[in-house]
């Protein structure tokens, strides 16, 4: 009987230890909905420099991917003014997920400076492998176009803000962390999104919000170098709005706060 109750166990232990990462990279969307639109004002950040920048935009709506029900996200940063004559921004990011909010594709044209700029990742899921191609072209020249294969749950820059919209904190403290596997270029890299603890801020809308403070960041293979990908604030109700997002650009960094949403699934 003992032996019996063991073997059912490590059975059961088998079984979630070893289930395929398709399985494993599924996960249920409570937090968003098609329709939903949000507007953010920018400002532009360069050492001692900070300036209002232009208008920003996310937007969530159904699509059809390769014959596949999903959701299109899109991203939309727009530089005007005297930050935009420093340093122009009209970046187009496109990001598409399937019902189980796995990525499908994630592209983005990126207007930096002088510089133009095109990223591509599609995503195939075979068995227990996620094969993954990812190319980008820098002022008209390809510097990549790679194939490669993962066994874990891999995300990009956009389907990582849907993710992690849907994480549950509830429990964590300041400094704990959950894994992710992100991939930059030509390759996947360590992610780790930070809980900094919860806080009150002042949105664009004029209204205060009770927001989750969390910081994305990438480290290279032996844990030993870290950078800061992404910073978000995200209220804590069931919509996990975003009110700031904080993102690095090539010169400086760029700051997005929430004036509008409409549309929001809870």
């Amino acid at each position: 009987m003992i032996k019996k109750t063991i073997s059912i166990f490590s059975l059961l232990i088998f079984l979630f230890v070893f289930q395929p990462s398709n399985a494993q990279c599924k996960k249920n969307n409570t937090a968003f909905a098609s329709g939903e639109s949000i507007e953010y004002d920018l400002y532009f950040n360069f050492g001692l420099f900070r300036a209002r920048a232009g208008k920003g935009s996310l937007s969530i709506t159904e699509a059809n991917y390769r014959g596949e029900n999903s959701l299109k996200t899109v991203m939309l940063l727009n530089t005007s003014g005297l930050a935009g004559n420093i340093y122009s921004v009209n970046d187009t990011l496109t990001s598409y997920i399937d019902k189980d909010m796995r990525p499908l594709l994630f592209t983005k044209e990126a207007h930096e400076g002088s510089d133009y700029s095109i990223e591509r990742q599609s995503y195939t899921y075979e068995g227990n492998k996620i094969k993954i191609r990812s190319l980008r072209n820098f002022n008209g020249e390809e510097r990549f176009d790679e194939v490669f294969e993962s066994d874990k749950c891999t995300y990009d820059y956009l389907s990582v803000l849907s993710m992690i919209r849907n994480i549950d904190f509830s429990g964590m403290k300041r400094g704990d962390s959950k894994f992710i596997q992100f991939i930059s270029g030509r390759k996947t890299v360590n992610m780790y999104v930070n809980y900094q603890g919860i806080s009150n801020i002042k949105a664009n809308d004029g209204k205060r919000y009770e927001v989750i403070d969390l910081t994305l960041t990438i480290h290279d293979d032996a844990f030993e170098n870290q950078k800061d990908a992404l910073k978000a604030s995200l209220t804590n109700d069931s919509n996990r709005v975003p009110i700031i997002i904080d993102t690095s650009l090539n010169i400086g960094s760029i700051r997005a706060v929430m004036k509008n949403a409409t549309g929001l699934r809870n």
